[in-house]
């Protein structure tokens, strides 16, 4: 048996036994990453009713749903704005804006801000990745760009006293990721939920309140 055979038949058993993918088929949730955002929201208070809320990076869409049970109100009506942004196609939720392209690319980076408009926005959700090629640099390089185009998203469109949490992966490049953060947030936090694998290097950083408008 080769050794890609070995850990993908390893990963699979890990994976139906996992927990968090039985409660996320029992809650239906597309995916166990649901529990992660549900984790940090109730340490944090992220997620409120009458938010704008902006989710990078969004398929299969269970962090979107996650937001939209936190936005529905009494009668299930949604009670602020949810866009969804991935490269790959997501089945559609009631009440969330979806739109499919690659954030690196300008054009695409566009049509985003032209559907937040001029209207500034309250949370910013990154559950990007880039494809892992196993080179420990190249990888890192990439996990950093696509942090920083979030960051750069942010800033253009967070409300003063708005928020911003991102994937990043423990490693290289990690520490200039959470440098560039303190840069432009006046709280900074990392953040390991349970649901996120004890063997996986992720880790969500959170930044808060703006710098340039404390300063302003």
């Amino acid at each position: 048996m080769s050794k890609k055979h070995k850990f993908n038949k390893s990963w699979l058993h890990d994976h139906i036994n996992d927990p968090y993918v039985k409660m996320a088929q029992a809650q239906g949730y597309r995916a166990r990453a649901a529990f992660k955002l549900k984790e940090i929201d109730e340490q944090d208070k992220l997620i409120k009713p009458g938010m704008t809320i902006v989710d990078l990076g969004s398929a299969p869409g269970s962090w979107s749903q996650v937001v939209r049970e936190k936005l529905a109100g009494p009668g299930g009506q949604i009670n602020g704005r949810i866009i969804a942004m991935d490269i790959l196609p997501m089945a559609e939720i009631a009440g969330v804006t979806f739109l499919q392209g690659d954030f690196r690319e300008d054009s695409v980076l566009e049509q985003l801000n032209e559907m937040v408009g001029g209207e500034k926005v309250d949370l910013v959700l990154s559950d990007m990745a880039p494809n892992l090629s196993g080179v420990g640099v190249a990888d890192a390089a990439r996990m950093e760009h696509i942090c920083e185009l979030a960051l750069e998203f942010a800033q253009m469109h967070l409300k003063p006293n708005g928020a911003l949490l991102v994937k990043a992966f423990h490693g290289s490049g990690y520490s200039q990721i959470v440098q560039q953060f303190k840069a432009q947030f006046a709280v900074v936090a990392p953040r390991k939920p349970k649901a996120s694998r004890d063997k996986s290097a992720e880790t969500f950083i959170l930044g808060r309140h703006l710098k340039r408008y404390e300063s302003a």
